[in-house]
């Protein structure tokens, strides 16, 4: 009797490993179905038109050239008051999107790097700051306030005010009144 249940076990085993495997290619699903192949045509070639004419030069003359303000001829100085850097001003508003990436930051003697997205964040956009000492270590969003970039805090409070001295360099103070500087 033993005999025959192992043998009837042992038959059950063989009947159930024989339904797992199959013998059809198609269910193989190791491998992926082989492609057919694309047509090919013939290739034509025939030459372009040529380029439209460049547009006509606007005359110099009717822009009138634009006179650089700057921080120092903007407001008188004061006797015994430290000189700021002179700045620029910039005809048009910041974009947001010119200021998104990595930024080298110089601040309190030392320098770091500040990378800024267009996230939205409290404050403004998210901003991430590496290595930066002392007040540019809390900076975590920054936003643009007319030409002004706008560096701030966790918090939402302004950690630093930045204005455009030309090209890709921004130049202001912390809170704290310790001198920055942006630039690429």
């Amino acid at each position: 009797m033993k005999q025959f249940l192992r043998s009837g076990a042992a038959m059950a085993v063989l009947a159930a490993l024989a339904a797992c495997q199959s013998a059809s290619p198609a269910a193989d699903y190791g491998r992926p179905a082989p492609l057919t192949a694309a047509p090919s045509g013939v290739v034509q070639s025939s030459q372009l038109p040529p380029p439209p004419p460049p547009p006509p030069p606007v005359e110099q003359a009717a822009i009138p050239p634009a006179s650089p303000v700057t921080a120092s001829s903007a407001a008188p100085a004061t006797p015994g008051a430290a000189s700021a850097p002179a700045q620029t001003a910039s005809a048009e508003p910041l974009k947001r999107e010119g200021l998104v990436g990595a930024w080298k930051v110089s601040a309190g003697g030392g320098s770091c790097q500040i990378f800024m997205a267009l996230t939205k964040w409290t404050g403004g956009y998210r901003a991430a700051s590496r290595g930066c000492p002392g007040q540019v270590a809390d900076v975590t969003a920054w936003d643009v306030s007319g030409n002004s970039v706008v560096l701030k805090d966790s918090g939402g409070s302004t950690v630093a005010n930045l204005s455009s001295s030309g090209g890709t360099r921004y130049d202001g103070s912390t809170s704290g009144g310790q001198q920055i500087s942006l630039y690429r």
